[in-house]
C-alpha cells in the first residue's frame, strides 16, 4: 500500500491529465495547471482569514467538486493535503486514506469521467479494488459518484436545466446530461442521498459543463444555451466557506439567458477575487471559447470588493484591483479602463449628454431578414427603395419594407450586426459605418445606429464611430461578435455640430497620454473608408 501511495501521489512526467483530448462541449477538461492557480488562490484567502494558517494542514476541511471530468481538482487537493498534514499524520497510508475517505468528494458529469476522475484518484476505476490507493471503501465509487440521471419534463422542458426533450430525452445508451447537482428540489438534501449523513462542505471547487445545445425549435440550426450559471446558484445554496469555479466569461456583459445570473453576481460582495482570461486559450491551451474565461473565489464572510486580475501573455496587465462589481451594470474587464470611463461617465453627466444606447435601433431594424434577396434593379416597380444587404444591394417595394417605414426618407449610418476579430489586441470592434441615404433600407445584417436630417450631419457621425475612443468605449461591453443597443451605454451621444476626432476627445474628457497608449494599444485605427 506504501509503495501505491507513493506511486500516486509523487510527481508525474509527463502528467497525463495535460496529454488527453476534450470529448465533448461539456467535457473541457481542466489543466493541471490552471487548478493549481485556483487552488493557490483559494489557500491565499484562507490563509488570510486564518492568522495565516496551511488550508492543507488542517484534516477537517471538506472539498466538493460537483462536476468532476479528469479529476484534477480533487487529485490536486489530495496531493496538497497529503504533504500539509504530514506532521499531523506520519503513517502516509493512514494519511492519504483520511483524505480520501474523509475530506475529498466528487460528482462525475458522466460515466466516463467517473472511471477518468476516480483513476486519477484512487489510482483505480474502482475505490474498493486491490489497485486503490483508498482502503476503507466498501464501495466501486468511494466518494466520486456517478448514476445516470433522467430529466423531469414539463411542456417538453426540464424543470431543472430547461433542456430541450427533443434533444435529451434518450435512450440507454447516451448520456442524458441531466446532471445531478442542479436536477434537484434540495441540492443539500441530495448530497446527503449520494453521500450519507449530513454533508457540509467547506469548499466547493470545480469547472461546471458550459452549455447545453437546442435544437432550437423551428429556427433553423441549433443554438446553446449556458448551464455553468446553475452550477455556481447551486454551490453558492450549500452555505460552504468558499466557491471557486472556472466558467466562461460572456455574463461579464451578456450572453444567452445570463441577464438575471449578471444582476446577482454584480450585487454579490462576497465576490473576493476574480481572475480573466480574455484569450481563453492562455488558460485552455488549443480550445478556443469566445470572450474568454475567467475564475471566481466567492467567500461566505467577505462583504467588500472583488479583486479583479486581466491575464495576457502570460501575465497580469495591471496590478490586481479591488473595485465593486455593482459599479456598474456589466463587468469591466481591464482595470486600466475603469479611471478613462469614469472620466467619461463625470463628463457626460456634467454637460447633460445621454448615451448612444437609446438611438440604436433593435435587431432587425426593418424585419427584412439577411437571406431576402430583393430586385437587381427598380425597373417595373411602384415605388422601389434600394435595399442594402449582406455582399450588394437589390430594390425592394416601398410598400414590402414590414417596420420603420418613414426611417427609409432620413439619413442613416448602419453598422453591421456582427463583428468577430479574434481575441488578439488591437481590435477593431464593429465593422466600417455605412452611411445611407434617403430612400434606402437595410437586412438584419445591420443596425442603424442613429438617423439624421442631413449628409453632413450623418458623415460627422459615421466619423465619430470610426474614432479609437468611441470604439473603445464599445469594447468595454462587448466581448463577442454581436452589437447590439446596450453596447453604446457608455458612449456619449454627442451634438453632430463639428468633426470630431480623438484629439478632440480625449481633451474633452481629460484622458491623459498614458491612457490614450492603453486605448491605442487595445484598438486599432480605422481609416475614412474600408478600402
Amino acid at each position: 500500500m506504501t509503495t501505491q501511495a507513493s506511486f500516486a501521489l509523487r510527481s508525474r512526467n509527463p502528467d497525463v491529465l495535460t496529454c488527453i483530448a476534450n470529448l465533448s462541449n461539456d467535457e473541457v477538461f481542466t489543466p493541471p495547471e490552471l487548478a493549481n492557480r485556483m487552488l493557490d488562490t483559494l489557500a491565499a484567502a484562507w490563509a488570510a482569514d486564518h492568522n495565516g494558517a496551511d488550508l492543507w494542514a488542517d484534516p477537517t476541511v471538506r472539498f466538493l467538486d460537483p462536476c468532476a471530468k479528469s479529476g484534477v481538482f480533487l487529485r490536486e487537493i489530495t496531493s496538497r493535503l497529503t504533504k500539509g498534514l504530514a506532521e499531523q499524520m506520519p503513517e502516509l497510508e493512514a494519511r492519504v486514506n483520511h483524505i480520501l475517505t474523509q475530506q475529498v468528494f466528487g460528482i462525475a458529469i458522466t460515466h466516463l469521467t467517473s472511471l477518468l476522475a476516480r483513476r486519477s484518484l484512487y489510482c483505480s476505476k474502482h475505490a474498493n479494488g486491490r489497485h486503490s490507493i483508498a482502503r476503507d471503501f466498501r464501495s466501486d465509487a468511494g466518494n466520486i459518484w456517478f448514476e445516470r440521471l433522467e430529466h423531469t419534463w414539463v411542456n417538453e422542458k426540464c424543470k431543472y436545466c430547461g433542456a430541450n426533450r427533443r434533444d435529451y430525452d434518450r435512450g440507454e445508451g447516451l448520456e442524458t446530461h441531466a446532471y445531478a447537482f442542479i436536477h434537484a428540489d434540495d441540492v443539500k438534501t441530495r448530497l446527503g442521498e449520494l453521500f450519507g449523513g449530513d454533508m457540509q462542505f467547506d469548499v466547493i471547487i470545480g469547472n461546471p459543463p458550459y452549455q447545453l445545445g437546442q435544437s432550437g425549435g423551428e429556427a433553423v440550426g441549433g443554438f446553446a444555451m449556458p448551464i455553468y450559471q446553475e452550477f455556481v446558484k447551486a454551490a453558492k445554496s450549500l452555505d460552504p466557506r468558499y466557491v471557486v469555479m472556472v466558467t466562461p466569461s460572456r455574463w461579464f456583459a451578456g450572453g444567452r439567458g445570463l441577464d438575471e445570473y449578471r444582476s446577482e453576481v454584480l450585487a454579490d460582495t462576497r465576490m473576493r477575487v476574480l481572475v480573466d482570461f480574455p484569450d481563453a486559450a492562455e488558460a485552455f491551451p488549443g480550445i478556443q471559447i469566445k470572450g474568454g474565461v475567467s475564475y471566481f473565489l466567492w467567500d461566505n464572510s467577505w462583504n467588500d470588493a472583488c479583486e479583479i486580475t486581466t491575464i495576457h501573455g502570460g501575465k497580469p496587465t495591471s496590478p490586481p484591483m479591488k473595485r465593486y462589481l455593482g459599479a456598474y451594470d456589466v463587468v469591466v474587464r481591464r482595470n486600466e479602463a475603469v479611471p478613462i470611463l469614469e472620466k467619461v461617465l463625470k463628463v457626460n453627466a456634467k454637460d447633460g449628454f445621454g448615451n448612444l444606447a437609446s438611438k440604436v435601433s433593435p435587431i432587425q431594424p426593418f424585419s427584412i431578414r439577411t437571406n431576402f434577396r430583393g430586385a437587381e434593379t427598380p425597373k417595373g416597380m411602384h415605388n422601389p427603395v434600394r435595399l442594402i444587404r449582406n455582399g450588394g444591394e437589390d430594390f425592394i417595394e416601398r410598400s414590402e419594407v414590414p417596420r420603420n417605414n418613414a426611417w427609409i426618407d432620413e439619413w442613416k449610418v448602419l453598422l453591421g450586426a456582427a463583428y468577430g476579430a479574434g481575441d488578439n489586441f488591437p481590435h477593431q470592434i464593429y465593422n466600417y459605418p455605412i452611411v445611407a441615404s434617403p430612400g434606402t433600407t437595410c437586412t438584419e445584417t445591420y443596425l442603424v445606429i442613429d438617423r439624421f436630417n442631413s449628409r453632413v450631419e450623418a458623415d460627422r457621425f459615421a466619423a465619430y464611430l470610426r474614432t479609437r475612443f468611441a470604439r473603445f468605449l464599445v469594447s468595454l461591453r462587448k466581448y463577442t461578435q454581436h452589437l447590439y443597443n446596450e453596447r453604446f451605454l457608455f458612449v456619449p451621444d454627442l451634438p453632430m455640430d463639428r468633426d470630431w476626432t480623438d484629439e478632440m476627445l480625449y481633451q474633452k474628457y481629460g484622458i491623459t497620454d498614458d491612457e490614450v497608449a492603453f486605448i491605442n494599444s487595445m484598438i486599432r485605427p480605422m481609416g475614412d473608408d474600408d478600402d
